[in-house]
């Protein structure tokens, strides 16, 4: 079996506009009702998790202003996604819910604060999605001039990871007593300070709240380089990879694989989900008929996925000749997401790419129980964990992929058909 996991990859934000089936997205996406409706889909589907992106900036790269990016709701307005976890949690038992945090603009005690009480909160059902961030932008917004190299990013989340991982451990099992008996609510000797100072931070702890149900939530992490496969291997629960075709695929899991038993670490511990969209019709002709008319749709989108681009990398790309051969571009933003416009099949010119039908991860078209086939196929033959879907967030592909694509899976006995556990941890660890 593999498990399944949602990335909703806008974050908290305009999902769709002015698409089909997007519905009044335009007016009401501050509202929760769209994500407590896939919340509820994903738990009756028995998906591991959802995993929402976040983001602190307004984009201006491309043509070097953010006109293109607010006329057209790109990655924003976006709220934080944090206070909308409780939310899920009330409306779901068992589905792990993920939210985005960045090291390098949290500090430590605050994301630890903030990840204990949450888990309570759902019960112990929460994860964080660990980034360093990516943007100048971002950056110039919590007071720096330019975002920190690349891999010192991941130095410092290295570093941060130790600060909040011993701020959970600050209060050992055992110390909450709530005897009335004794008037003894908490044992102090067993709730001690952390006194750590690193390279980059500081803290004295302890916590001042008791460590949720899973003493630490989940981790799960996305980076691509091999500063963030690295960090990823030594702390992470849960990898989201974003790679093209089957052999990247394999290639990633194998690196992941050799990473943790360098550290120690059973590899089975973090679970690797592989980026994944699909095109579902009700017969192979559809599905064909379906892609084939958002193939020709890119065409009429060049901006959009210049844009795209400028967006993950800084980089604008208004100013290259589509038809030329790309120059090697360098780029002290979003490494991996980056290259998936890039790498595959031999494209050459930026024309070619922004041609590229494929979501730059694992692609899949047919009917349901025809994708089931395939994606039980290239699970076995990659040896990964499971898929991440990341389509376009619209009620229509969460019916189609919760009761379509998923009720397929299950009938070949690819995925759980229930939850043996309480927590999120646990749920990723059972197979």
């Amino acid at each position: 079996m593999f498990h399944l996991g949602w990335f909703v990859g806008k974050g908290y934000s305009v999902h769709a506009w002015n698409q089909p089936w997007s519905g009044s997205i335009g007016t009401d996406w501050a509202e929760p009702d769209l994500y407590l409706d896939l919340a509820r889909a994903l738990e009756r589907a028995c998906f591991d998790y959802m995993l929402i992106e976040d983001g602190s900036f307004v984009a201006d790269a491309y043509q070097g202003s953010p006109e293109w990016y607010l006329r057209n709701a790109y990655a924003v307005p976006k709220s934080d996604p944090l206070p909308l976890v409780p939310l899920l949690g009330y409306v779901t038992k068992r589905l792990g819910i993920v939210a985005t945090v960045t090291t390098s603009f949290y500090p430590p005690f605050l994301a630890a604060r903030l990840g204990a009480t949450l888990d309570h909160l759902t019960h112990g059902r929460v994860g964080l999605n660990i980034v360093t961030a990516h943007n100048d932008r971002a950056a110039q917004n919590f007071g720096l001039d330019r975002h920190y190299e690349h891999d010192l990013r991941y130095e410092m989340a290295d570093e941060w990871m130790e600060v909040v991982n011993r701020l959970w451990a600050s209060w050992q099992p055992g110390a909450v007593v709530a005897d009335p008996e004794s008037g003894v609510f908490a044992d102090p000797t067993k709730v001690h300070p952390i006194h750590f100072e690193g390279r980059f931070y500081k803290s004295r702890g302890p916590l001042n709240t008791v460590p949720g149900p899973q003493g630490r939530p989940v981790i799960c992490q996305a980076g691509g380089s091999p500063a963030g496969i690295a960090f990823a291997a030594k702390h992470a629960d849960s990898v989201i990879a974003k790679v093209r075709g089957a052999a990247a695929a394999k290639s990633f899991r194998q690196r992941m694989t050799a990473h943790m038993d360098q550290l120690g670490r059973n590899p089975s511990d973090c679970k690797v989900l592989f980026a994944t969209s699909v095109v579902i019709g009700e017969t192979m002709q559809e599905a064909r008929e379906k892609r084939a008319r958002m193939t020709a749709a890119l065409a009429n989108s060049m901006e959009s996925r210049l844009a795209g681009m400028a967006y993950l990398s800084m980089v604008d790309f208004s100013k290259y000749d589509l038809d030329a051969p790309l120059p090697e571009i360098k780029t002290n933003a979003s490494r991996a997401s980056f290259e998936a416009y890039l790498s595959g099949d031999g494209r050459k010119t930026l024309r070619e790419m922004l041609l590229d039908p494929s979501g730059g991860g694992l692609d899949f078209v047919g009917t349901p129980d025809s994708i089931a086939a395939e994606m039980g196929e290239m699970m076995q033959d990659i040896g990964g964990d499971g898929i991440l879907i990341q389509d376009p967030l619209t009620r229509k592909t969460i019916v189609e992929i919760t009761d379509g694509l998923v009720p397929a899976l299950k009938r070949r006995g690819l995925v759980r058909s229930s939850y043996d556990h309480a927590h999120f941890r646990d749920n990723l660890l059972a197979f």
